[in-house]
């Protein structure tokens, strides 16, 4: 939402999945809203919708959630799928129950299977979804994959040469950068997304993944304390770490 804008608060409120306009005025009404401590009893008045204005406010005791246009980061946990209506666990259930209302919708910004883990990108603004996922972009995408047998030794060079075909494709892959960590480990980063390159790379030269984790997407790392299912909400400077070198 750009600064400065102004919209009615049962619009803003219900847009960020605290209920329905009715919902939102009877809030207000018995005093759940409140501004600097004031309580905000007005549902249809007109407020300036931007961080200043968010951070004053307080639904029901709790601080105002993100405005739209957010992007936050989760340590996606194994086990959890990127979708939002297949069988299962899903990394939507792993955010507040009213996040899943919101309007924009939050979407994950590409996917991780589901015996991956690590980085997860979520946001609820197209544009800077799809600026991320662009392949033209190239944005570089590392992860640490343990490994079902020991390297052979030639993978690095053949990975960094590019060329490698995948099995069922007609394109070869861009280069790639490997880097041992041992015998049976080793961290891999890409530039493009294809459907489980990772794996399907360590297929190509006779190995298998045990286990697939992600650990930065752009510039931007997984940080130790993000326990996996936890996830942060990104500043600006964070955002912008996605896209450096």
């Amino acid at each position: 939402m750009s600064a400065g804008k102004t919209v009615r608060l049962d619009r803003l409120l219900a847009n960020l999945g605290y209920g329905s306009r009715r919902e939102i005025q009877i809030l207000a009404r018995t005093g759940r809203i409140r501004l600097d401590g004031a309580p905000l009893r007005d549902a249809e008045q007109r407020v300036v919708a931007d961080d200043a204005f968010a951070a004053r406010l307080v639904v029901d005791g709790e601080p105002l959630d993100p405005l739209p246009g957010f992007m936050l980061m989760m340590n996606k946990p194994l086990g959890v799928t990127c979708s939002h209506k297949e069988a299962g666990p899903l990394v939507y259930r792993l955010l507040p129950d009213r996040w899943r209302l919101r309007e924009p919708a939050i979407s994950t910004v590409g996917r991780l299977d589901k015996e991956t883990s690590g980085l997860l990108l979520l946001t609820d603004d197209g544009t800077l979804l799809h600026k991320i996922i662009s392949p033209r972009r190239q944005i570089a995408k590392t992860y640490r994959a343990t490994l079902d047998r020991p390297l052979r030794g030639d993978e690095t060079a053949l990975f960094a040469a590019g060329g490698l075909m995948l099995e069922g494709e007609d394109k070869p892959l861009l280069p790639a950068r490997l880097e041992p960590l041992g015998a049976q480990e080793a961290l891999l980063t890409l530039v493009e997304g294809r459907y489980h390159q990772a794996r399907r790379m360590f297929a190509a030269v006779g190995n298998h993944v045990v286990a697939l984790h992600r650990i930065s997407v752009g510039g931007l790392a997984l940080p130790d304390d993000l326990a996996p299912g936890e996830f942060s909400v990104l500043d600006a400077e964070e955002i912008a770490r996605v896209f450096a070198e």
